[in-house]
């Protein structure tokens, strides 16, 4: 028996198809990026957070390579990037997610052009890639605080040390 893939593959959106891909979804649109390498609590409740903040959230993940120059650790990311994608693209508030090789996600944020530019709370607004030119067209950016203090870092640790 054969089954067919799941609704959420279709989510996963190459980077050349994000200016398409984004038009054809509900404004307004908030973008948002990271790793997000191991799934855990602080990153679904900051990706609902960021989502209720328009109609339609895009998730630019970075490849493999460009998590390696974040300076992570030589066996980061755990999960390729195949497996971020689909993991990320089964969320319910997810509309589209994408990736980029680049060390940041301007050209991605440039292709979709979003109403809401969103980061974590490590972030100060005005350090937020994309900020000029999001505030440029209009836009508002945001820096969510955390409400969980968790990280994928931290999580990792904890497993080596069991």
């Amino acid at each position: 028996m054969t089954y067919a893939l799941p609704d959420f593959e279709s989510k996963i959106c190459p980077p050349d198809q994000l200016t398409v891909r984004a038009a054809s979804v509900p404004r307004p649109l908030v973008f948002t990026n990271g790793c997000f390498d191991i799934l855990h609590r602080g990153h679904v409740t900051y990706l609902a957070q960021a989502a209720a903040l328009g109609h339609s959230l895009v998730v630019a993940l970075n490849s493999d390579d460009s998590v390696r120059r974040l300076g992570k650790g030589d066996d980061r990311p755990v999960n390729p990037l195949a497996n971020r994608l689909a993991v990320m693209a089964a969320l319910g508030c997810v509309a589209l997610v994408t990736w980029f090789d680049e060390d940041t996600p301007l050209q991605r944020i440039l292709d979709c052009r979003p109403e809401v530019l969103v980061k974590g709370g490590d972030w100060p607004v005005d350090k937020i890639v994309g900020c000029r030119e999001v505030h440029g067209w209009g836009g508002s950016v945001h820096s969510i605080p955390f409400l969980h203090q968790t990280s994928t870092t931290a999580l990792l640790e904890k497993i080596r040390c069991l």
